[in-house]
């Protein structure tokens, strides 16, 4: 049977959502470095009979098992005490604990509390899994043959330095983690899930490597995983594979893994020595900021107009009033006057634009919200593009397809020109 790892979340907080579930997320790409199977995660919440009750399942099914949280001086961290209960063993002082917790105390000019002695008891037999960064130790312990449970504090630094320091080691040497699972994800706008899905469908059922879809923000991804004794084995599986899809995908597919439509139109306006300028209104800035959020933007970004009022569109912008009152903003004919308007104004290869409704109010039948428009103006050509986007998901579901789709424009008419 494959040996398999099951991550358990301790925290009502969690439970709540007044803090975001980061460390499964890090485990769990840490868990697929290392090649380990993991099926389950496990949220649950201060409550000793829960947590029993989650051991009892997951201690069935994984031979690992990784706690993260309730190891705290308060009366709430219930983890080690809960544990100890489960496996009907004592819990035991590690003077070498206290020793530890006090000398960082007395290092950070604080006192220590009678409540952290807590921190000091663990179960009987299990090992310490130290903690440099902070107070909480956790623990390395077997309770019972071909089960093995790992607890780590609930403060992500601290967890990630123990995994990386203490954890990983020791599983390496237990036999755990000897090959690795390495991904590749490809990038696609301006196709949906379900047609990209119909295009790649045969490659569903590959084993090694493995495809699989999904969408989120208007993107759809492809994510390739290969199981390989390296990564650079991985790799190699996957570089085949990834170049199959890329050709699938076509214009569809503009980047992988770390890279955004705007960074890959920065890439792309570099290697043509062109600069952007942008004229927003119903992104208020949206693309602006997506833009700059790329290092190094400033060589080939200028700059940008937030024309929300009309007033500014004819100031700024050149915006024919005429074409306001027949056509209004939202119109091809704006969003075509706004792009030339920033390009001519800021002496740039390439101006931008965006208008539209973004909701909730202001829609009407002929112009509904979610209506869209995106200018676009070169050296010798401008175009205009109508997007629908809808208003069920939506002020800021608009924005944001909003900006995505303009960049998206400009990438291809790039691509077009580098050829």
């Amino acid at each position: 049977m494959t040996q398999s790892v099951e991550i358990i979340c301790v925290g009502t907080e969690l439970l709540l959502g007044d803090i975001l579930n980061s460390n499964a997320q890090f485990l769990a790409r840490a868990l697929a470095q290392l090649g380990m199977a993991h099926y389950y995660q496990t949220v649950v919440g201060d409550n000793p009979e829960r947590i029993k009750g989650v051991v009892k399942i997951a201690s069935d099914r994984a031979q690992l098992l990784l706690f993260t949280g309730g190891l705290g001086p308060t009366p709430d961290d219930l983890t080690h005490e809960t544990l100890a209960n489960c496996f009907g063993v004592p819990l035991v002082e590690h003077p070498e604990i206290l020793a530890d917790i006090t000398r960082k105390f007395t290092q950070r000019g604080r006192t220590m509390t009678a409540n952290n002695h807590k921190q000091a008891l663990l179960p009987e037999g299990a090992a310490v899994l130290t903690n440099d960064s902070g107070s909480a130790p956790g623990i390395i312990w077997q309770p019972r043959p071909g089960l093995t449970i790992l607890t780590f504090p609930g403060v992500p630094a601290e967890m990630q330095r123990m995994w990386r320091e203490v954890a990983v080691p020791y599983l390496r040497s237990q036999g755990w983690g000897q090959t690795t699972i390495h991904s590749r994800t490809l990038k696609f706008w301006g196709i949906s899930e379900s047609a990209l899905a119909e295009k790649v469908n045969a490659f569903f059922d590959l084993q090694n490597p493995t495809v699989a879809p999904y969408a989120n923000h208007g993107e759809v991804k492809l994510r390739i995983s290969a199981r390989a004794d390296s990564e650079a084995e991985a790799q190699q599986l996957i570089a085949p594979l990834e170049q199959q899809l890329r050709q699938i995908g076509g214009l569809d597919c503009y980047g992988a893994d770390s890279d955004s439509l705007a960074s890959v139109v920065g890439t792309l306006l570099k290697d043509s020595h062109a600069t952007l300028s942008v004229a927003e209104s119903c992104t208020g800035g949206g693309l602006g900021e997506a833009i700059t959020a790329v290092p190094g933007s400033s060589s080939y970004f200028w700059g940008g107009v937030i024309s929300y009022d009309n007033a500014i569109k004819v100031r700024l912008l050149d915006v024919n009033e005429q074409d306001l009152d027949a056509s209004g903003a939202v119109s091809h004919s704006v969003a075509k006057q706004m792009a030339v308007g920033v390009r001519s104004r800021l002496g740039t290869t390439w101006g931008l634009s965006i208008t539209g409704i973004a909701g909730p109010d202001g829609g009407t039948a002929d112009k509904p919200v979610g209506l869209v428009y995106i200018g676009l103006a070169g050296l010798d050509d401008v175009q205009s593009f109508e997007h629908q986007f809808g208003a069920l998901r939506g002020r800021d579901w608009i924005r944001r397809l909003s900006a995505a789709t303009a960049l998206d424009y400009l990438r291809r008419q790039l691509l077009t020109k580098l050829e």
